[in-house]
């Protein structure tokens, strides 16, 4: 070529072919079929809301301010109608809002007549709300009469392809009806039951009342013959739009039981209330354990200007807190939650660290100023403490002073109480019992010797005993068995020779050549032996088997590092000295052995499930031979 050629820009439009559009709409708009309903009925609450702004300003005036939706079953024509009193539509209207996918009204709307009163607050923001009715059905029609006076009330009507008709309507009424024809495969959608159901789901808590007929019911009267006026099924007050001071101990505890169709009793409640940077109000319950772990069944329900949206966010409500119960309504966030929406947006992201706060500044409150109710809920609320504790660092630092433990002698302490008050006789350790039952001898000992220790005895606990540990420089939790304190030691020792003799007695009866045993006087001479076990090992065998630890250790890996305390001023002991003086005791001195064996493990919580039958039986054996 003589000469280069230039390049040359093109320029032009994407184009979007509307007949691709409704099969996506009627298969992938919404994951769940029935939200249609939700989206219904946000619009009649949008059309009711932009009316009643419009008379608040003086741009219009309305006969009547009695705003209601009702939805109306008719089985015999198979469609369902959602109804309205609010705005309307002007024929310009229906084509500029309905024939345009995804142009949405209340968007035009709010950039017009934009309010910082929550009472007018829009629901809808994207405009494919209207078009989620054609997942169901056959065809869709919508009558409306504006109201603008002087305006012809409209028709239309579409099949769900590209099509649809448009004509003058007879409707004398302000506002918009839109006519479901069901299709067979969604007849479901015509019962009653499975209506209500939706509409509970969903729309429980809509600002407007809402009521549910079907034709050809008939009115309900009253003994008198009188017709009953019907009520809405829907509560247009909850109470989580209230000011806290207004609401009473037995509101708050009714509205439990209805939200969440729970009887059982409400240690006590939090109520969310925020204005900037986001808006966001709402109750969070605390209930009463009634099984052991419940509290892991909580249940979080997030609303958007009362119309619910979904249960336990996790990208909005901090992870610990799903073990409680509660309704969380925020405006600023779509009806349609994308997780990915969620994790990107920064002010979204400041709603968990408010949340948590809020909740923190309740439980320390409640401890500067009612501790004794405080502690009466501790056995309740402890395992949601620790879990938050761990899960989120602000709520540790926020909480971590008015943390209680539970003492094995009764009452409550705090970690700083519980150093202060064990300073003097064992700096900076933490006793605690996991076990109330197998641990019981031990309990006692440290009762007797006026020791406190702790009880951790939920699977949760070694976990959060390691991050204690990690928070608390210097602090190390030890259960009660794992050292002896001096205060449990006694006077008394046994010669190096007839230790070494007892030791190769334990040895010999267990199979076990390895075994460590030591002599120590204890305070009461009833105990014959104790088992010890190395704490860090012992926790971590515990953690294995419920799932964490060290991966290069198995549950049970520290039955082999028992280290047996026996105890010389013990009767038993000292009659096993004596039998191994003489070959012949030696199957007498093997059942003494492992008796002492077998009931320090069982105390330590160390014997086996198939070691359990040998000791049974062994045990028969021993106290037959006490009445021969």
């Amino acid at each position: 070529m003589s000469e280069n050629k230039k390049n040359i820009k093109e320029h032009g439009n994407i184009e979007i072919h509307s007949e691709n559009i409704f099969p996506i709409i009627k298969k992938w708009l919404y994951s769940d079929r029935d939200i249609f309903i939700r989206e219904l009925i946000s619009n009649c609450c949008d059309a009711i809301t932009k009316l009643r702004k419009i008379v608040s300003l003086g741009e219009a005036a309305v006969s009547d301010d009695l705003y209601r939706i009702d939805v109306i079953i008719d089985e015999d024509a198979k469609t369902l109608s959602f109804s309205d009193n609010g705005i309307g539509m002007t024929k310009d209207e229906v084509k500029r809002y309905i024939n345009q996918v995804a142009f949405s009204s209340a968007e035009e709307f709010l950039g017009k007549f934009k309010s910082e009163n929550e009472s007018d607050q829009i629901i809808g923001h994207f405009g494919l709300g209207f078009y989620s009715t054609f997942m169901v059905s056959d065809r869709v029609t919508l009558s409306t009469l504006s109201y603008v006076d002087n305006e012809q009330a409209v028709d239309w009507s579409c099949n769900g392809d590209t099509e649809y008709e448009i004509e003058k309507s007879d409707k004398k009424d302000r506002g918009t009806i839109v006519t479901i024809y069901m299709g067979d495969e969604n007849k479901e959608l015509l019962d009653t039951f499975k209506v209500k159901s939706i509409l509970d789901k969903y729309c429980f808590f809509l600002p407007y009342p809402i009521y549910l007929s079907k034709v050809g019911d008939k009115p309900i009267k009253d003994k008198d013959d009188k017709e009953i006026e019907p009520k809405p099924i829907n509560d247009t007050s909850p109470l989580w739009q209230k000011n806290p001071s207004d609401c009473t101990d037995d509101e708050y505890k009714e509205f439990y039981r209805k939200v969440f169709i729970d009887f059982n009793e409400v240690l006590f409640w939090i109520h969310l209330n925020i204005d900037y940077p986001f808006k966001l109000k709402g109750i969070l319950y605390f209930p009463k354990l009634t099984q052991p772990f419940n509290t892991m069944e909580g249940s979080i329900k997030l609303y958007n200007n009362q119309v619910y949206v979904a249960d336990n966010i996790k990208e909005i409500i901090p992870e610990y807190l799903l073990m409680l119960k509660g309704v969380i309504d925020c405006p600023d966030l779509p009806l349609n939650v994308s997780r990915s929406f969620l994790q990107y947006d920064k002010e979204i992201q400041k709603i968990p660290s408010y949340i948590t706060r809020k909740v923190a500044d309740r439980l320390t409150g409640m401890f500067n100023t009612k501790r004794e109710d405080y502690e009466n809920y501790c056995q309740d609320i402890h395992v949601f403490v620790k879990f938050g504790c761990m899960r989120d660092e602000k709520f540790y630092d926020k909480i971590k002073d008015s943390m209680i433990f539970k003492l094995s002698s009764g009452g409550y302490i705090t970690l700083s109480e519980y150093l202060l008050d064990c300073k003097e006789r064992h700096e900076n350790i933490v006793y605690y019992i996991n076990d109330v039952h197998a641990l019981a001898p031990y309990i006692k000992m440290f009762e007797d010797a006026k020791l406190k220790a702790v009880i951790l005895d939920t699977p949760i606990d070694p976990h959060f005993i390691s991050f204690m540990e990690m928070k608390s420089e210097g602090v190390r939790f030890s259960r009660i068995d794992s050292e002896l304190p001096d205060e449990l030691k006694g006077e008394g020792t046994m010669e190096d020779d007839i230790l070494e003799s007892v030791s190769k007695a334990f040895q010999r009866a267990t199979g076990n050549k390895d075994m460590k045993v030591k002599a120590q006087a204890l305070k009461s001479d009833d105990i014959a032996a104790v088992a010890q076990i190395n704490e860090f090992l012992r926790r971590n065998d515990e953690m294995q088997a419920a799932g964490g630890g060290m991966p290069w250790m198995q549950p049970g890996d520290i039955s082999n590092s028992i280290e047996l305390i026996v105890n010389p001023n013990n009767a038993v002991i000292t009659q096993i000295a004596d039998l191994e003086k003489n070959d012949d005791n030696e199957k007498t001195s093997n059942e003494l052995c492992l008796q002492v064996f077998d009931l320090a493990r069982l105390t330590a919580g160390l014997l086996k499930p198939e070691d359990m039958a040998d000791f049974i039986s062994r045990s028969s054996t021993i106290l037959n031979k006490t009445v021969k």
